[in-house]
């Protein structure tokens, strides 16, 4: 016969939830920190291509 499991306790709960909220964060800052650097000309760690403009 099925027994259902115990309930996950409210801090666990609220751990988790704060730990996940907090790499989407790290997640943000990384990758605004990448489209500055992109943005002013800075970036050098990565290979990119500018498209040129041709004027007529």
């Amino acid at each position: 016969m099925a027994v259902p499991k115990k309930r996950t306790s409210k801090s666990k709960c609220k751990s988790r939830k704060a730990q996940w909220k907090h790499q989407a964060y790290d997640t943000y800052k990384k990758s605004m920190s990448l489209g500055k650097s992109v943005i002013t000309g800075k970036a050098n760690s990565f290979i990119y291509i500018q498209q040129k403009k041709e004027n007529n």
